[in-house]
């Protein structure tokens, strides 16, 4: 579908999604820019600033240095800090709530979809949620509030009151396999959809990015919101380039107005 006129790109995709009756939708870091998350990737990105080295789960386990260095950039909120959901987690909650959404796919580790108000069984977190703090031993779960007083109260390496272990993020480290049980599942669901929505992803981190493959060989029709060019772009039927925010609220709009 070569469609050129942006407002005719919104209103095509709205329509796509009122005659879907299984929408996956599948966010990453370009939906959460606008919540001032900055892409990890990106300027002014994590790894602009830090070692991606001190990320390796291999690191993380044998050095407790690298694990006070991590909780040091927690507590000062650089992983984490008090940000909300935007324009575009509203209207994929929206999207939800009038019964035209099978489940999210995200790559992101930040808990908006949730706090936007989207269900918490309909989303399939690839890459973890910073909300929690797991047990590597013994996987007990803390909240990250908890493990936060703590550290602000002056320890440096928190540690499992259960087991005594060691506590770790709860998202996938470089060298981590993603949550079998959740990729599994966003699989099945990329599979079995009619619709396939890309919202603010690259799709160029694996195994992630084969969800909209999936989709397309299922017979799945692809739309994706992003700016910069994506390797699916070619296999998409509508492409739309702009702010996730922007074009994600038009569309939500277009589509509870109905036919």
């Amino acid at each position: 579908m070569v469609i050129n006129d942006l407002d005719a790109k919104v209103a095509a995709a709205a329509e796509m999604i009122l005659a879907s009756r299984r929408l996956v939708v599948f966010t990453g870091a370009g939906i959460s820019t606008e919540s001032g998350i900055p892409d990890f990737r990106g300027p002014g990105g994590i790894w602009t600033r830090f070692d991606p080295d001190d990320f390796t789960i291999q690191k993380f386990l044998s050095s407790r240095e690298t694990r006070k260095k991590q909780w040091e950039i927690l507590v000062k909120g650089e992983l984490l800090s008090g940000v909300k959901p935007n324009r575009a987690h509203h209207a994929i909650a929206k999207l939800g709530r009038i019964g035209k959404l099978d489940c999210i796919i995200t790559q992101n580790v930040d808990n908006l979809h949730q706090k936007a108000g989207n269900s918490p069984e309909k989303i399939f977190e690839l890459h973890g949620n910073l909300q929690w703090i797991r047990c590597m031993d013994c996987g007990e779960r803390y909240s990250v509030e908890h493990i936060m007083a703590l550290l602000q109260g002056g320890v440096e390496v928190p540690e499992c009151e259960k087991c005594h272990g060691i506590l770790k993020p709860d998202a996938v480290f470089f060298g981590e396999m993603l949550p079998p049980d959740t990729l599994n599942a966003a699989t099945d669901h990329s599979m079995r959809c009619d619709l396939f929505l890309v919202v603010g992803s690259s799709l160029v981190v694996h195994p992630a990015a084969l969800m909209p493959a999936y989709a397309k060989e299922a017979g799945a029709k692809l739309i994706i919101v992003n700016i910069g060019d994506t390797p699916y772009d070619s296999r998409a039927d509508i492409l739309i380039e702009g702010k996730a925010g922007d074009v994600m609220s038009k569309m939500v709009e277009k589509v509870e107005k109905g036919p």
